[in-house]
């Protein structure tokens, strides 16, 4: 929450390095103060449990399907091995946000995290597609299916996805990238059911075309539930307005400081998946309002609207400076929908 105050020749140095340090320590939890996620640790030992049994699962739902020439079985193996992919990406990202900063990357490597969200989401969209294709040249070809092994492997995969979506629902609330690996668990297991109950009536009614009939019902769903991911981290990667803050609600908040008569050049934007960025120019023509009223406004920002990083420049004149990039005068209406 760095500030720049123009037009003031007080002695902020030693001030501003100890807001610094203070900022430098929330970056090493990598989480600022809004959010209450669960300890990184826990969510790291979640991440390896669920790479782990995943990657095995892998292995033994292909084997199995294909011996049982179940398509679905098979397409959900391709399904779950994308999944593991995108664990470990995730995984891998929430490591690299921890990184301190350097002299090249100001911010440390926290955008990794926001890269990650959105390939995760490519990734499963891709998965999609495979899935889809096979369950259609089964559709045109249908050829016996093994029942009673598919439900048994299906039914395993309900647990392990259970479970390893069970691991990830404490984070998903607050972080995209955990969010993204509860989707992809829950979705698993989903299929997984979806699996089962397909094997258990080609069993007993020997109807073999409702095993890739389920494959499709199920990419429709994946599809869905992973439309908001992949939207969410598109606004992300191209600096929109975080979907969990309010720009209007900003914008008049910092209007109704004590002495501000104009807020512009305001810009927000996500920093990683888990932290938000601001900057703007407040004008003061009364005078500089203070250190402890910028850090007022500052902390309220921080607490109250999900904003971890502020660099608020404080002007006293009235001459314009404004930045290229302004946004159009009716600025609030038009960021209305962003919340």
């Amino acid at each position: 929450m760095s500030k720049h105050h123009d037009h003031h020749d007080h002695d902020h140095d030693h001030h501003d390095h100890d807001q610094h340090a203070h900022s430098g320590h929330d970056h090493s939890h990598g989480i600022g103060h809004h959010h209450h996620h669960g300890d990184p640790n826990t969510m790291g030992r979640a991440f390896a449990i669920a790479i782990g049994l995943n990657t095995v699962f892998v292995g033994v739902e292909f084997f199995y399907g294909f011996l049982a020439n179940s398509t679905a079985l098979m397409a959900d193996a391709g399904h779950n091995l994308s999944d593991v992919l995108g664990l470990m990406l995730a995984w891998g990202a929430a490591i690299l946000a921890k990184r301190l900063p350097n002299h090249r990357y100001t911010y440390g490597l926290r955008s990794s995290s926001m890269l990650a969200a959105l390939f995760n989401a490519m990734l499963l969209m891709a998965a999609c597609g495979g899935i889809a294709w096979e369950a259609v040249q089964q559709l045109a070809h249908p050829d016996p299916v093994a029942g009673l092994t598919v439900s048994v492997v299906a039914g395993i995969g309900i647990l392990i996805n259970g479970f390893s979506a069970w691991l990830f629902m404490a984070g998903s609330k607050d972080d995209i990238n955990v969010r993204g690996a509860y989707l992809h668990m829950a979705a698993d297991a989903a299929i997984s059911l979806g699996v089962l109950i397909a094997g258990v009536v080609v069993r007993y009614s020997g109807w073999n075309w409702l095993d890739p009939l389920v494959s499709m019902v199920i990419v429709v769903f994946i599809v869905i539930s992973t439309w908001s991911l992949l939207k969410q981290s598109l606004r992300m990667v191209m600096a929109a307005v975080p979907d969990n803050v309010d720009r209007a609600r900003i914008e008049q908040f910092l209007r109704q400081q004590p002495g501000v008569s104009k807020v512009s050049d305001l810009h927000i934007w996500a920093m990683s998946t888990t932290e938000n960025a601001l900057t703007a120019q407040l004008v003061t023509p009364t005078g500089y309002p203070g250190d402890n009223a910028i850090d007022a406004i500052s902390k309220a920002l921080r607490e109250e609207f999900s904003i971890q990083h502020s660099t608020l420049q404080v002007r006293t004149g009235e001459a314009e400076l404004e930045c290229c990039l302004q946004a159009p005068a009716p600025a609030p209406a038009a960021h209305a929908h962003a919340h």
